[in-house]
């Protein structure tokens, strides 16, 4: 047999029958139930600024210091390709004055995201992702609402078993000193942690 002249690029792949009927039934039941939770879908652009991912992600973290896919124009801006949605959804509710309408406000955009990631099982370098924003609120019923909604996505596709579990990247001002410090203690430990 012979080799394929070209073949896709490694940490990404071709999405084939019956894996894009899969995709699309996924895709399909978290639309109904994000039309039901009355989220509005916004297609932001797949790539952006990288500014924008800088100073919306954080400069200190592994999305924005190794992971994102940049690349410059003729005249000298410098853009990346999108390692999540939140940014753009952020970007395009001010640009667009939606911040003036009545609030909250819930969005949601389903699309490819890009990561410089080392490919692994189950970790790709291009990937699909359904982001769930609802902005203008700050109660604690917020987190809970998208919580219950993402359980309700994962019940409503069958999945059995399920256990939630809670973490928090901290605050902008907490999130650096934080990272230093667990990243001196895992080089303490780190012969006696698994490679994965």
């Amino acid at each position: 047999m012979v080799e394929p002249k070209y073949v896709a690029p490694t940490g990404t792949s071709d999405i084939l029958y019956p894996e894009v009927e899969r995709r699309n039934c996924i895709v399909d039941k978290a639309r109904r139930l994000l039309d039901l939770y009355c989220y509005q879908e916004m297609i932001v652009p797949t790539f952006e600024h990288t500014e924008l991912f800088v100073r919306g992600i954080g400069e200190a973290t592994d999305i924005v210091s190794k992971e994102m896919y940049t690349f410059g124009d003729q005249r000298g801006s410098s853009f990346a390709l999108r390692p999540e949605a939140t940014s753009g959804i952020v970007r395009a509710f001010i640009e667009h004055s939606l911040y003036t309408k009545s609030m909250p406000q819930k969005y949601f955009c389903i699309g490819p995201m890009f990561r410089k990631e080392k490919p692994q099982a189950g970790r790709y370098r291009e990937f699909y992702q359904i982001d769930v924003e609802l902005l203008g609120a700050a109660q604690p019923s917020v987190d809970a609402e998208v919580i219950a909604l993402l359980m309700h996505i994962f019940q409503d596709l069958g999945l059995k078993n399920l256990t939630l579990k809670l973490n928090s990247m901290g605050c902008r001002i907490c999130r650096a000193p934080y990272r230093e410090e667990l990243v001196g203690y895992l080089r303490k430990v780190e012969k006696g942690l698994c490679r994965n």
